[in-house]
Order: C-alpha cells, then structure tokens, then sequence
C-alpha cells in the first residue's frame, strides 16, 4: 500500500469555498476508487490543510490522478489556492 500526504496551500480568506470544493471531490474519490482506502481532508489548529490519502498500489494512485471527478475538480479550486501542494508519498508498513 502507499500512502500519501498533501499539504495544500490555500489562500486567506478562502477557506469555506476550499472546503466545499475539496469535500466534494473527497465524496467522489471515496464513492467511485475501490482501490483507495482513506482520503480525507483534515485541518491543523493553525488552520493548515492536508489531504491524508492510502492507496492499494500505484496503480490506484495513478487511476486517482486519471479520474473524470479528479480532472473536472481542478477548475473548482481556481482563484483559491496559494500555491502548489506539498506531496510526501510513503510506503504504508502496518
């Protein structure tokens, strides 16, 4: 299995539509990818979003990143982030 963590840079005062936005493509990627096991968008005391995300195997992950709901989401998250997502991809051990 692989796990990966997003950190996502959203901009200030953009929050609330940012969740919308990513709580709806976190609907859809759980609903629709057998092969992912955890995507969830979780929030820091800081404010600070990441995405924690476990996958079957690498193709799963590519499937994710190939995936109609993954593709169209992007144009939700125009004018709402900050900058690129930090990505760390790990293997799972237990």
């Amino acid at each position: 299995m692989l796990g990966v963590i997003a950190k996502l840079n959203v901009r200030e005062g953009k929050e609330q539509e940012f969740e919308g936005v990513m709580l709806d493509l976190a609907a859809k990627v759980n609903a629709n990818e057998p092969g992912c096991h955890l995507y969830k968008l979780c929030k820091d005391s800081g404010g600070g979003y990441v995405v924690m995300e476990i996958y079957e195997d690498e193709d799963a992950m590519t499937a994710h990143g190939a995936s109609e709901h993954f593709k169209a989401s992007g144009a939700g998250f125009k004018g709402l982030m900050g900058g690129p997502p930090e990505i760390t991809r790990m293997e799972v051990v237990g």
